[in-house]
Formats: structure tokens, sequence, C-alpha cells
């Protein structure tokens, strides 16, 4: 008998998860029971739960929630009395935090469980319900299950008021699968069929054969040196990256997701750290029906260091984003790391885009402003989007020549501070350098602005189609203008 305030347990799970956090939970639970009674084969069918009313758009139903059925080993005694522990261990070893069935209640008000398992040599059958209340297993009932076939149902149901974001089933298929891809290529371990149904229509889809040769919907690309090593407080950390495209994808952004335990937690753009990842990609096809298959790249990141540092709703790490003073290794650098390597994967098409880029930063400087020619020959333009406009171009030289002249001035001042002559020569040279060209393209700009105004006086000074300037009609109008507004009144003769 469990004494726990769910209610508060439930309101105290923090962001990170997502409506999509409970059937990963459940699923990965079916995959855990299967591998409890058989290393290989097993079956896992999700059913997806629709509202009553059909949406006036797309005439389907909203989704209200899943049935997850498998295979494995049920809820023995072990099992419920686990399901019955706030952080239970049973699964410990497998990454369980033994809070996942929480995450449930945060999405849906119901979650009942239904299994038959084997006791001793009798089967039977055990139902429950999830509590709200403080007792965690509620309604619990157990009877004789005869012959019946061993296995769980689990069954989330009346979603709350956050709205399930897809409603077709082959695309909630997609979905999963990216999020449980770790399970589908694991090279330890085979991952049973899962297979998604549609309760409105009947519907299939099998999530294995997205990664079948047949249906090449996913692809995992080559990688060299895919194991990377990141120096931690404690010691260096290793840390996997594996590289796939998705073809078809229902996002248009290629994306560095990390996993623990098999889950993915987090997830960024590639482009946040390399630009040349923005667009999508494509597959050039030969024939007379050739067309080309656009698609994503999807980098997945493993280690020791992950699995140690999820946090509890599997929704984050406790690891700092940015940088990190107490574990040594952010989420930022790995994310960073991962990317260098999913480079090598697209190698020769981000080497295209680059080269597309910097013709147009030449393009620019060429035709807008020669006088940052020398600069853009130093510049570093890594971080300049994809497609960057004049704007961004020009904002970004103005930052870089901003940090030449800050440098120069630090330069300037740790010469004029310091005492050994030996360099002196060698370092007044330079930085001399530095600024005579830096003065050389301020006159340059100069020049250049000079022109501008010299363009400006030309075109007011045009002949008009009476033969006379305009600038002059306009100003002998404003000098008649002007000389009546300023004309003394005079007295009239009586």
């Amino acid at each position: 008998m469990s004494n726990i305030n769910i209610k508060r347990a439930v309101e105290n799970i923090r962001s990170g998860t997502t409506v999509y956090t409970p059937v990963v939970e459940l699923i990965v639970n079916s995959i855990q029971a299967i591998r409890a009674m058989k290393p290989t084969g097993g079956l896992i069918k999700v059913t997806v739960l629709r509202s009553r009313q059909a949406d006036l758009i797309d005439k389907l139903p909203a989704v209200d929630g899943f049935i997850v059925r498998d295979d494995g080993i049920g809820f023995t005694q072990e099992h419920r009395d686990s399901f019955d522990t706030l952080y239970t261990a049973l699964k410990a070893t497998d990454g369980g935090k033994g809070f996942g069935r929480f995450t449930c209640l945060k999405y849906f008000h119901n979650l009942t469980v239904e299994s038959v398992f084997q006791d001793g040599a009798a089967r039977k059958k055990r139902s429950f319900t999830m509590g709200i209340g403080n007792d965690i297993v509620v309604n619990e009932k157990i009877a004789d299950a005869a012959d019946a076939p061993i296995g769980s149902a689990i069954t989330i149901s009346e979603i709350k008021k956050i709205k399930f974001p897809d409603k077709g089933a082959d695309v909630i298929a997609r979905v999963l699968v990216e999020k449980l891809l770790p399970y589908f290529i694991d090279p330890k371990s085979e991952c049973p069929r899962i297979i998604m149904e549609d309760s409105s229509n009947g519907s299939t889809v099998i999530l294995n054969d997205y990664l079948t040769q047949a249906a090449g919907q996913i692809v995992e690309l080559a990688v060299s040196d895919a194991e990377l090593h990141l120096k931690s407080n404690d010691a260096d950390e290793a840390i996997t990256v594996r590289v796939f495209k998705f073809y078809a994808p229902r996002v248009t952004k290629s994306k560095i997701s990390l996993v623990a335990h098999g889950r993915e937690v987090t997830d960024v753009t590639i482009q946040t750290y390399i630009p040349e990842f923005e667009d999508e990609f494509y597959d050039k096809t030969e024939g007379d029906a050739a067309k080309d298959r656009n698609y994503i790249i999807k980098a997945y990141v493993f280690g020791d260091y992950l699995d140690r540092n999820v946090s509890l709703e599997r929704g984050a790490f406790n690891f700092q984003k940015d940088s990190d003073l107490v574990y040594g290794i952010s989420q930022a650098a790995i994310e960073r790391a991962a990317a260098g390597v999913t480079q090598q994967a697209v190698g020769h098409e981000i080497l295209a885009r680059r080269q597309r880029k910097q013709a147009r930063i030449t393009e620019y400087i060429d035709t807008e402003a020669p006088w940052h020619r020398s600069l853009g020959q130093e510049a570093d333009f890594s971080l300049l989007p994809m497609k960057p406009t004049s704007q961004e171009i020009e904002l970004h030289l103005q930052a870089a020549k901003y940090d030449l002249e800050t440098r120069t001035r630090a330069a300037v001042q740790q010469i004029l501070s310091g005492d050994n002559p030996d360099d002196l020569k060698t370092r007044v040279a330079e930085v001399v350098e530095n600024i005579s060209q830096a003065s050389k393209n301020d006159l340059i700009h100069y020049v250049s602005m000079r022109k501008c105004v010299l363009d400006l006086f030309g075109k007011s000074l045009e002949v008009g189609v009476d033969g006379k300037y305009k600038f002059g009609r306009r100003c002998a109008r404003h000098n008649d203008a002007s000389s009546k507004r300023h004309r003394p009144n005079r007295l009239r003769k009586p």
C-alpha cells in the first residue's frame, strides 16, 4: 500500500517532457518486458484512441489516448510491487528512473493496466488503475486466466487540456521512430516488431519498416571518427555519434539529438553550429521519371556521460546548456563536437554551400563595399547565415572591423607598457601595418561616400526640357518667394 501525494508529484514534473513522452515510456517498458522473457522477437501493438467528434477540416477525430500491448513478461507480483513504489530500482540497470509512469498522468487523466502473467504453474490476470490520490495502485483485481496469452495492455486516455500535435497514425509513427531510433539500431539487442494501429479506420503502420532497405526512409551514413573524447573535470568522456538521412521529413531542419538509455532527450538544429545545415538536402535521381528526394540529417549522440546525467523526467540533463564548471562538459560542447562529426557525412554538400556563400560575400564587397576588401580576406564568415543578406554581411564586417581595432589598441598598449627591446621592432611594424591598412580602408570608404555626394550635386544640376538647370530653376523660385516674404511694405502716396 503506497502513500504518496500523486497530484503533487505530477505537478512537480519539470519542463522538457512533451505529450509524446508517456507513449515513449510505455513502448520502452514493453520492450523491456519482452526482453525479460525472450532475447529476440516479440510484438508491440500501439493503438491510437480518438475522440468521438471529427474535425471539420480533415474529418479525422483528435487523438484522445493510446493502448500499448505487448507479449512480454506481464505484471508479476514483482513488477506490480515495483509499479507501486516511487523511484523503484527494479529497472535501474536498464536506466529506469522509477518515475516514468507519472508523466502519463501529466498529460492524460487515466492510466489502466490489464496483464496476464505466469504465477507458478497457473496463469493469472491482474488489472488495476493508477490512482490520482495517495495510492498508486487502485481498484486492483486478480483472477484466473486459464490459457490466455501472457502479456500486458496499458491504456492512457482522456487527454488533458494540451492538444496532441499530430493526427495521422503514419505521422505519429514517424515521430515515435525518431524518438526511439536508438532501440531500432541497437546492435546488442534486436528491437521487437512495433505496429501502430488507428482505431478510427483500422489502418496499420509497422515502425520497423522505416529502416528497411526496401522502404529506405531512414538510412545511416558512414562517418570517420564517430567516437569522440571530451575532457570533463574527472576524466575524459567518450561519446559516439551516429548520423542518419531522414527522407521526406516532417520537419525541414537537420538536428542533433542527445540520447540517454535509448531515449531521445534533447535536440537542437545543426545550423546553430553550422549555418550550412539550414536547408534540406536533395538526392538526385536519374531516368525519365527522375525526381529529387529531399532529406534532412539527424545525428544521435550516445555516451555514459549522458546516461549518468539525464534528469528524472528524461526531458533534460543535469549539466548546464552553455558552460559547466561542476561537470566540466556542457550540452553545447557535446552538440558542437557532434556537429563536426555530422558535417563529415555530407561534407561535399556543405563545401558547395560554403562556396556559394563566399561568392555572395565577395559579390557584396566588390560591388557595394570595396573598402572592406582586405578585411573580407581575414574575417571569419563561418557563423554567417547560409544565404546572408547585404545587411548581415555588412554588420558582420563591421563587427570584424571593431574586433581588429580593439586588438590593435590592446597591442599598442602592451608595446608601450613593455620593456623588452628584442621584439619591439617586429611588433611595432606589425601594428603599424594594421593601422596603415585600416586607414587605407577608411580612405576608400571616404572617397566612395564623397562620390555619392558629388553624384547628388550632379543630379541636381541636370538640364530640364526648357533648357534651364533644374537646380537653378528651383533656386530661382525659392529666391523669388523668399524675396517677396522679406520685401518691406511701402507707404502709398495719397
